[in-house]
């Protein structure tokens, strides 16, 4: 009978979710997901001086983000949180008096010590392989500090063995301190998991990533607006790959496909530039419904009102294919929802500050005020007739008529930006642009 598949990701809450975190926590997250086995969050919270304010949030709102819902926790399906070690000393109590009755821990200026047993481990790492650890001249392990609170190799070893942890996938980082948790497994006659230790995640420049390098932080992904479904594909990539060369692979199939055997040896190279074109790859093929769930925290942020749900998706849906990230949705948008638009000053001296250009957009403004049939085609059909009539390029049109509706000099499809705004909106700024602007230097 096959063991049955329980992995975790135990973080510190140090106030910040590492990308090389997050990507651990996938992994996991990936493999108990590929067995049908179970993802179990843990908060290893022994060290109190490490504790940061709202610092379990941000790992709560990290996964979420990601779509990494654990399995287990003081709730079902994580709902009302993980374990955390400070709230299971007495589980550390119990284990620690099993040491002391095999003789095997001593204490040390107030100090808990393992007594190590001096012997080489061995272990079968599933991604590394075979390495074995000298631990002849290596001093014993501290596993409860004098002032009573435990040590990270012991609360661990133990939490894993209570929630009967399967395969211990962590980064290469943790590689050494693997000898020490073996150890302890071999003192309480317990046979260990499976451990799993993948590729560390470096910058370009082969340098370790730190939290102040570009991209370190998986809150800054959040902040600007990435598709959390770009970056959680981006971040299989880096340590594992589909094997042809595909960059945009969809989260069922790499769930089917992921397998620890298949992870690469060598470390990893942090590319922020692949991460945010493929960032573009996902806003151009999700659906408007998806666009417009990730637009609305920018566009609640940016205190844009929005009355009618039915204008503001016919607004995202011919922004869509300029936004590279979500963060930039009000700037593109803000104009469709007031009168009270910011004009680029440099639109108007290019465009609107003559009184040839004014006078053309007063009669392009008399021919949309006859328009019936207020459409992208009709009002592109009208607006070439006003430009042949009057003997003009068409662009001597088109670029006033924008900047009158939108305050700038470049967006979406004029005709289409028009025709959704509404004839009356439309009609009213071009009034308002040629007040405006006949004699002056332009409007805030």
């Amino acid at each position: 009978m096959n063991t049955p598949t329980r992995v975790r990701f135990a973080p510190s809450p140090t106030g910040y979710l590492h990308v090389g975190g997050a990507r651990t926590a996938l992994f996991n997250w990936l493999f108990a997901r590929h067995n049908q086995g179970a993802f179990i969050l843990r908060i290893e919270d022994t060290d109190k001086s490490r504790e940061r304010e709202k610092a379990v949030q941000i790992i709560y709102d990290g996964l979420r983000w990601l779509g990494l819902d654990w399995d287990e926790g003081a709730g079902k399906g994580g709902q009302h949180g993980p374990y955390f070690q400070s709230e299971r000393n007495d589980i550390y109590e119990r284990y620690l008096s099993l040491l002391k009755q095999k003789g095997m821990v001593y204490e040390d200026d107030g100090a808990i010590r393992f007594r190590s047993a001096r012997k080489p481990v061995v272990v079968d790492d599933l991604v590394c392989g075979r390495i074995e650890f000298d631990r002849s001249m290596d001093p014993d392990l501290t596993i409860r500090r004098p002032d009573g609170s435990w040590i990270f190799h012991f609360a661990n070893v133990v939490d894993d063995i209570e929630m009967k942890i399967s395969h211990v996938i962590r980064g290469e980082d943790h590689l050494t301190n693997t000898a020490k948790h073996v150890e302890l497994y071999s003192a309480l006659e317990i046979q260990p998991p499976k451990f799993a230790h993948i590729p560390l995640i470096l910058n370009q420049d082969g340098s370790k990533m730190s939290k102040r390098d570009a991209g370190a932080s998986l809150a800054g992904y959040i902040k600007q607006g990435y598709a959390p479904e770009a970056v959680r594909n981006y971040l299989c990539l880096l340590g594992w790959s589909p094997k042809d060369n595909r960059e945009k692979i969809g989260i069922e199939e790499v769930i089917a496909l992921f397998d620890l055997t298949k992870i690469n040896r060598r470390n990893a190279s942090f590319d922020l530039n692949k991460c945010f074109w493929l960032n573009g790859q996902y806003i151009l093929q999700m659906s408007l419904t998806r666009f417009r769930e990730l637009s609305q925290p920018f566009i609640e942020a940016a205190g844009i009102v929005v009355s009618d749900e039915s204008y503001l998706l016919n607004v995202l849906g011919i922004v869509k294919e300029k936004i590279k990230l979500f963060r930039d949705v009000p700037d593109w948008i803000s104009y469709f929802f007031t009168d009270s638009f910011v004009t680029e000053s440099e639109a108007v001296e290019k465009t609107l500050k003559s009184s040839a250009a004014l006078d053309r957009l007063a009669q392009l403004r008399a021919k949309f005020a006859g328009e019936n049939e207020w459409t992208p085609e009709g009002l592109e059909l009208s607006l070439k007739t006003i430009a042949a009539k009057l003997g003009c390029k068409t662009g001597e049109l088109v670029h006033p008529a924008r900047v009158a509706v939108s305050g700038r000099s470049v967006g979406p499809s004029l005709y289409h930006m028009l025709a959704i705004m509404g004839k009356e909106r439309v009609l009213r700024r071009f009034d308002l642009a040629i007040q405006s602007f006949n004699g002056n230097d332009g409007r805030s």
